[in-house]
């Protein structure tokens, strides 16, 4: 595997960008090897710098659900492009990708469009506060929600990842309205809302939990969640720029049945460009400027070529059998992976939702925040290099998910399976 071209980019990069990437977990420090720096992709396939090809588990951190470079989804983009590429003004496919997103998610009824996951759960906390009236956000210990300041106090993905434990440059002021509490405790949970009732603005939470690894909810802490915010008076807000289209084309809150007062969007809906949004109850998104006077504006929302692709991918998901196939695929990896990882004598767990699927390496259940940090990071690094040198790309973390898409066949997943089974017999000591 040729490595040159890639180790001299990522020297260049560190001379300019800050660690070399523009997003921590991309540095790959806690896989023990640089950066994997891609020239191109398509299907389930990327290709590095080097010309080293692989099959890719990534998707782009979820968003290529059809695979890379989708022809439906070029098409889009190659159609729009020649008309403009933004205008800083209300365009008809925005209004049209609007209708879509809320015709397919059942809790919304009104949707505002940015520019990334941050900014879309950023946005909902900020209305949810001036709905109430109320301060304090509670979120759940390695859920994580974007690097706006009040969702860095015990947050996962990246901030796990590097073993950060919260952020200089947050003010004290800020992390004191923000309430970390486990995942997956309804005990818990309703002690605390219950405690702070009077002050506590709103719930935000991954309805699975994707950036401590996948942890799937159990269904009365959802319930319960629903029960009690709804009892309170305090908005509940699902972030679902992870799980929104990937787990049904309604997401999590179609699977669970349990609908949000508010829901973050992102990753699918821009079909691989940059895209969020945030959406729920007319009478909440009713306070959004210029109808109320909670602010929020971006210059490039609703960009025409990120609302052509995202069109485009949405089309496609919503065609008869998209998800049942994808989910019965999906199901038979799953069990093919863990037979092989009952039969290896390294302790692993798999933990599955859908399409959505991370394996820990530990020996416990993965329920919450303080069991996903039982897992052996020196031994998913170790088991990440020996895929990567076999062909096949993983999140360069533990605690991050992997994704199947519609491109991965039958011959790329037994291609994964077969290595991860050697490579599990190479960690054996």
């Amino acid at each position: 595997m040729k490595t040159e071209h890639s180790r001299e980019l990522f020297i260049r990069a560190k001379k300019v960008i800050p660690g070399g990437v523009n997003s921590p977990v991309r540095a790959c420090k806690s896989v023990g090897c640089d950066p994997l720096f891609v020239s191109s992709a398509k299907g389930c396939m990327v290709t590095d710098a080097d010309g080293n090809s692989y099959i890719d588990f990534v998707g782009s951190w979820g968003p290529m659900i059809l695979g890379h470079a989708h022809p439906d989804v070029l098409e889009a983009i190659a159609e729009t492009a020649p008309l403009g590429t933004s205008f800083g003004a209300p365009t008809p496919l925005e209004v049209e990708l609007a209708e879509l997103v809320c015709d397919s998610v059942p809790s919304l009824e009104k949707v505002r469009f940015v520019n990334s996951g941050t900014e879309a759960t950023m946005s909902a906390v900020r209305l949810a506060r001036g709905f109430t009236g109320r301060n304090i956000v509670v979120k759940f210990d390695g859920c994580y929600h974007g690097h706006a300041d009040s969702f860095l106090v015990k947050a996962g993905s990246g901030v796990i990842t590097l073993g950060i434990p919260g952020s200089p440059g947050v003010p004290e002021g800020i992390v004191k309205n923000t309430l970390s509490i486990p995942y997956n405790n309804p005990e818990e949970l309703e002690k605390t809302l219950r405690a702070k009732a009077d002050d506590i603005a709103c719930v935000i939470v991954e309805p699975v939990a994707g950036n401590m690894g996948v942890v799937v909810p159990d269904m009365k802490f959802l319930q319960t969640l629903r029960a009690v915010t709804a009892e309170l008076g305090i908005v509940l807000i699902f972030d679902e720029v992870i799980t929104g289209f990937r787990l049904a084309l309604g997401g999590a809150q179609e699977r669970f049945d349990i609908l949000p007062d508010l829901t973050c969007l992102g990753k699918i809906i821009g079909g691989g460009l940059p895209v969020g949004a945030y959406g729920g109850k007319q009478e909440i998104m009713d306070q959004v400027a210029p109808d109320g006077p909670v602010y929020q504006a971006g210059t490039l929302s609703g960009n025409p070529l990120a609302m052509a692709a995202g069109l485009a991918m949405l089309k496609v998901v919503r065609k008869p059998g998209f998800y049942t196939e994808l989910e019965e695929k999906s199901t038979w990896f799953a069990g093919e992976l863990a037979r092989i990882a009952a039969g290896a004598d390294v302790p692993t767990v798999l933990n599955r939702i859908g399409s959505m699927m991370t394996c820990f390496f530990t020996d416990g259940p993965v329920t919450d925040f303080t069991s996903a940090m039982q897992a052996n990071t020196e031994r998913y690094g170790r088991h990440f290099r020996q895929m990567l040198a076999g062909g096949v790309w993983l999140a360069p973390s533990q605690f991050e998910a992997a994704f199947i898409s519609a491109a991965h066949d039958r011959t790329h997943l037994e291609k994964m399976l077969t290595l991860t089974e050697s490579s599990f017999k190479k960690m054996v000591v």
